[in-house]
């Protein structure tokens, strides 16, 4: 398949790199000039990293440069595409002006799939694009986390949602067709009811972010590849769990819109793994964490091909 990505930051040099190893040719392209070229070393590296962890599957630095071509032009991106993957900045209006573009652009028999996280961008799609618009959305890094959301238009065409479902599988990930869009989709709602919860136990003095995180590992995530969540409610036994909710065992809580521990952090300039502290203290080579990061994940990708998952959700 001919492949257009159109953004080459964090998402999309990373999406790229996935259709690329799955065969397909990709043209990449970002308003950005510097962001464009950055993304070739960036590919690379990660590419190094799976061959290190012999998990590239036979491809080669040579064939990345064969399969995935930079363009500063939008126009010359997509020409002759079949399928165009906007993942650009999540802003309404820069999607809205790209969707446009795309209308122009793009070849009138092209999929047009969207990588937006929370946005509803259909709405801002002109709308003789919907009938072959979908959301495909990546998690980081694509060439690891294998989870892809799907949502079509409710115009969409069922065979352009078919057909970028089956080449997904094909590249060895797992796509979620879900039933209607919602912002977050499944993996990001669930992980932002956990993120506020534990800024609420760090806010309120009742742990801190060594403690979360040694519950989270040790306890939520040690169970959840195995069994998944409703699976582990089988498990535990539904009578169970229909008590705790009768008895108001857990409240959650109230939303709210900053949180005091983090903004005094971004406050003083720990921003996260790129500023080199946020939480926690990591020092000043972030492309050495996202490194040691991906190779963590590897390792637990591959433990977890011979284990197995009991929930289910690969049949």
């Amino acid at each position: 398949m001919r492949v257009a990505v159109i953004g080459a930051g964090l998402m999309g040099h990373g999406i790229a790199l996935v259709w690329a190893m799955g065969g397909h040719t990709v043209r990449l392209t970002d308003s950005s000039a510097e962001t464009l070229a950055r993304s070739q070393g960036l590919m690379e590296k990660a590419l190094a990293t799976l061959e290190q962890a012999g998990e590239a599957r036979g491809f080669t630095v040579a064939q990345l440069a064969q399969s995935v071509t930079r363009h500063a032009a939008l126009a010359e991106a997509v020409d002759g595409a079949e399928l165009v993957i906007e993942a650009i900045v999540e802003n309404p209006e820069a999607k809205r002006a790209l969707f446009a573009q795309l209308a122009e652009h793009a070849p009138a028999g092209a999929t047009i799939a969207s990588n937006t996280s929370y946005l509803d961008v259909f709405p801002l799609m002109p709308p003789a694009l919907l009938p072959r618009a979908l959301i495909a959305h990546w998690y980081t890094p694509p060439y690891l986390v294998d989870l892809v959301d799907l949502v079509p238009s409710d115009a969409c065409e069922p065979a352009r949602l078919m057909e970028v479902e089956a080449a997904i599988k094909a590249m060895g990930q797992v796509p979620v067709v879900m039933r209607r869009f919602i912002p977050g989709y499944i993996a990001n709602r669930i992980q932002a009811a956990i993120q506020a919860e534990v800024q609420h136990l760090i806010d309120e003095g009742y742990a801190d972010a060594q403690m979360v995180d040694a519950a989270v590992v040790h306890g939520i995530a040690l169970r959840m590849p195995i069994v998944g969540v409703m699976a582990k409610a089988d498990f535990t036994g539904l009578p169970l769990l229909q008590h705790t909710f009768r008895n108001k065992m857990y409240t959650p809580p109230e939303p709210f819109e900053s949180s005091p521990s983090m903004d005094k952090l971004i406050a003083d300039g720990a921003t996260g793994v790129m500023s080199g502290r946020g939480y926690y203290e990591w020092g000043s080579d972030p492309a050495a964490l996202f490194e040691e990061r991906d190779r963590r994940l590897i390792a637990l990708k591959k433990s977890l091909r011979e284990i197995g998952s009991m929930a289910g959700f690969r049949e």
